[in-house]
């Protein structure tokens, strides 16, 4: 199997790589990657694969399914871009594009990277005449709209026996940890205008009220679990003229927490406080629930399946030119990232204290796979997958060490040559997992009980209600 994916990846290697390039200069932000959705979509027509296009309710997403009957093999591949993060590639220093939208976060090769996986899975089922079914799922909308969140509360997983994906990130090892839930929910204020000098009395100011619920949330955060987190940003002050008592405002908020339980809680808390400052005020709250997504659930059968078929591919061999690239990103970094560099990976499941990367700044070794109830600070809507399908992650090392993601130096590596190494060990290792289970399917049974034994315990709720429809960065 090994030798088989080796010559299918290295034979389509240029393909791939150009499949990656033309998603990285068509970045596009949540549920508006509309190019980048087509595009991947009828490559996944090409090469073979029936293509249903927008699943979920969802524009932008697509399923390209091949083959026939059990094991249902699940790949997940993301293409969405994040705003703000314009960069001209292969460059140590920032250099935006005129499109003020860019690949912070690599998802053009975590895409492409699932396409080239689910592409050789469905070569060895060809080749070897094998029963079973490889889906490639087009998940748009990770960032900041929870898109498999969506497409899981619409049934777009059922049936689905396994699902891998991956992350690029510095390291090379298996995402072991879990990850933070999350709620996501605007709150808007209604006042009454009126002249502030002449007649400010008779004015009701919603940007007060917008004030005053962000103070109140700064004092409810030493009454909440350590491990939570409340991000917010005003979307709207209700304009720039300060003689003017502001009618209307607006603030979103991102709750996290490690259990969709905590985060409900703390939603009720700040809840309360919003409907405080709108009596403060006299003014009236709207509340709008915009996106949610369910921690992380890992499933350590299958992790090992997968850890086992990243130690075969292995890390790779930087080129000399490759490693005075990654110097001059590490370079950019300032100090404190430089210093939490390690800390950084440890969330993309290495544990290791850095010893072994002494002078080095691209990991050129596979991290070992440690079983942790550590929690990532971070969140991803792979987790509702989790809930309904058996979910394995890998990392492969696309970036210097101590690149931060959503930075100009991440856009910046994502079309650099050991990007696109990487890109393709992701590849080999989640195709590799694919064709062992494929080939014996038995091999998912430790899987299976071990997923079915968590979901007795602990039944599984869509985090987001039933009325609320994926939404664009820009409403």
């Amino acid at each position: 199997m090994k030798s088989f994916i080796d010559q299918y990846l290295s034979e389509h290697k240029n393909h791939f790589e150009q499949v990656s390039e033309y998603i990285y200069h068509h970045p596009e932000t949540r549920f508006e990657e509309y190019e980048s959705s087509k595009f991947l979509a009828d490559e996944c027509e090409k090469a073979g694969f029936s293509v249903e296009r927008g699943v979920g309710g969802i524009e932008t997403a697509f399923i390209g399914t091949y083959g026939k009957g059990a094991p249902v093999i699940g790949f997940l591949g993301e293409f969405d871009a994040l705003s703000g993060l314009s960069q001209e590639p292969n460059l140590a220093e920032p250099k935006p594009w005129d499109r003020n939208v860019g690949h912070g976060c690599g998802h053009n090769l975590l895409g492409t990277g699932a396409f080239a996986a689910a592409c050789a899975a469905k070569a060895y089922l060809e080749e070897n005449n094998l029963p079973g079914t490889v889906k490639f799922f087009g998940c748009p909308g990770e960032e900041g709209g929870s898109g498999k969140t969506f497409m899981v509360r619409e049934g777009v997983f059922d049936g689905v026996d396994l699902a891998l994906s991956w992350h690029p990130s510095p390291g090379n090892a298996i995402m072991s940890l879990s990850s933070l839930a999350n709620y996501q929910v605007f709150f808007r204020f209604k006042g009454v205008p009126s002249h502030a000098a002449n007649s400010p009395h008779l004015g009701r100011s919603a940007l007060d009220a917008v004030e005053l619920m962000n103070v109140g949330v700064q004092y409810l955060r030493e009454h909440i679990i350590d491990a939570a987190r409340i991000h917010y940003a005003v979307t709207n002050t209700g304009g720039i003229s300060p003689n003017v008592v502001q009618a209307e405002a607006e603030v979103l908020y991102l709750i996290r927490a490690p259990k969709i339980a905590q985060v409900d809680e703390i939603y009720k808390r700040v809840i309360k406080i919003a409907e405080g400052a709108a009596l403060m005020t006299e003014t009236e709250l709207e509340i709008e629930f915009n996106k949610a997504c369910s921690n992380y659930v890992p499933n350590r059968a299958a992790e090992r399946i997968l850890y086992e078929s990243l130690q075969e591919v292995g890390p790779g061999e930087p080129t000399e030119e490759e490693k005075t690239f990654a110097k001059a990103i590490h370079d950019s970094l300032t100090e404190s990232e430089q210093q939490d560099a390690f800390n950084g990976m440890r969330g993309f499941g290495y544990f290791g204290d850095g010893s072994e990367y002494e002078g080095k700044y691209i990991a050129d070794t596979v991290g070992p796979y440690v079983e942790t109830d550590e929690v990532l600070a971070g969140s991803t809507d792979v987790g509702d997958v989790s809930w309904v399908v058996p979910t394995a992650q890998l990392t492969t090392s696309t970036s210097a060490i101590g690149t931060p993601l959503h930075t100009w130096q991440m856009t910046s590596q994502g079309l650099s040559t050991n990007a696109h190494k990487a890109m393709l060990r992701a590849a080999a290792s989640m195709g590799l997992t694919g064709m062992k289970v494929l080939q014996n399917p038995e091999l998912l049974e430790p899987a299976k009980k071990e997923f079915a034994e968590f979901q007795k315990k602990h039944p599984y709720t869509n985090p987001i209600p039933a009325h609320v429809k994926p939404s664009k960065l820009n409403g």
